[in-house]
């Protein structure tokens, strides 16, 4: 494979273009930019450039309006309700975080709904944002339906990620973010594309069989969850939590509906803020939890979530993108 070195400012503004080009206002296609350029900073490439192909194909079909104005709406004192109107995300969830982190503050704890968007990214940016105003943050989307419950052959879950991020005063936050299906799919399609092989529990092919080649799993075949039953157990929990508890379509459900121009389906969010000073009650929270997590530290072989992601982060040179994806996204740009 060969590679193109962009800095990020360059990935930042050729996306931009793209996103314009396909008819994105400033705001819009600013979030999504920003979004995709933080992504490939940290070395998230399956949510950095990979994706915009997908996200100007929705702007082109219409199912994404790129001049939409999300709406937040205060449903009680510690619940907002954000309706995105058929965006992608990255806008709505940057006016969601600001509005959830106070209320969490003053409340000690609160929810946030997002119906009606286009949710195509990781799920990091929107935790750790939370976790960077003091605040412990939980969040799960579902998708369409590609996964299938341990036991089953039918896919029905999407790969429902779910993360989480703890806060660090003075420190970069603890960050989880994961797909509950064995492997996240923009990382099986990477490896189609690179001609490389999955571990073998990672999906089935198109007839049902076990296999380790990941464009038979893409092309017509399903996902299985991680850790079987229990993977599957925590799909489930984020397909209620992201859906039915939201008031947005199922995974399945969304499937039935969706274009299939090959960018995100429309979905649910689900986002909690909680305040540990407030909850714990205890002054010395922080101090506390850092204890335990320097004993994690300083055992051999063990890395806290995010670490390597804040260790790219901290790199600003170039970075390395697949040639012939840079070419497709300079296409999309002009």
């Amino acid at each position: 494979m060969t590679t193109t070195p962009l800095t990020l400012d360059e990935i930042y503004a050729l996306v931009y273009a793209a996103l314009r080009n396909a008819g994105s206002n400033d705001v819009n296609a600013s979030a999504v930019s920003r979004t995709i350029r933080n992504a490939e900073r940290d070395g998230s490439h399956s949510h950095g450039l990979f994706r915009v192909a997908g996200y100007v194909k929705s702007l082109k079909s219409g199912k994404v309006d790129g001049n939409a104005d999300p709406e937040i709406i205060k449903v009680s004192p510690s619940t907002i309700r954000v309706d995105a109107k058929n965006a992608h995300a990255p806008l709505a969830l940057e006016r969601a975080i600001s509005a959830l982190a106070e209320l969490a503050q003053a409340q000690g704890i609160a929810a946030c709904a997002i119906v009606r968007s286009h949710h195509f990214a990781a799920l990091w940016p929107e935790t750790e944002a939370l976790a960077e105003n003091g605040l412990v943050a939980l969040t799960g989307v579902n998708y369409k339906n590609w996964v299938a419950p341990a036991g089953g052959r039918e896919p029905i879950f999407g790969t429902n990620p779910l993360s989480f991020a703890w806060p660090r005063p003075g420190k970069s936050p603890l960050v989880f973010d994961m797909a509950t299906s064995a492997m996240a799919l923009g990382d099986i399609q990477i490896a189609a594309r690179d001609g490389k092989e999955v571990p073998l529990g990672t999906g089935l092919n198109a007839e049902g069989k076990p296999t380790t080649d990941p464009s038979q799993i893409a092309n017509g075949g399903i996902l299985l969850p991680f850790g079987g039953y229990k993977g599957s157990a925590i799909a489930l929990m984020v397909e209620l939590m992201a859906s039915a508890m939201v008031g947005e379509a199922f995974s399945y459900e969304t499937a039935l509906t969706d274009n299939n121009d090959g960018g995100p389906p429309p979905g649910g969010q689900f986002l909690l803020a909680i305040s540990p000073a407030i909850l714990s009650g205890n002054p010395q929270w922080s101090t506390h939890a850092e204890q335990f997590l320097a004993k994690l530290e300083n055992m051999e072989g063990v890395r806290l979530p995010g670490a390597r992601r804040h260790q790219n982060r901290l790199d600003t040179g170039p970075r390395d993108i697949n040639s012939e994806l840079v070419e497709t996204v300079r296409e999309l740009a002009k």
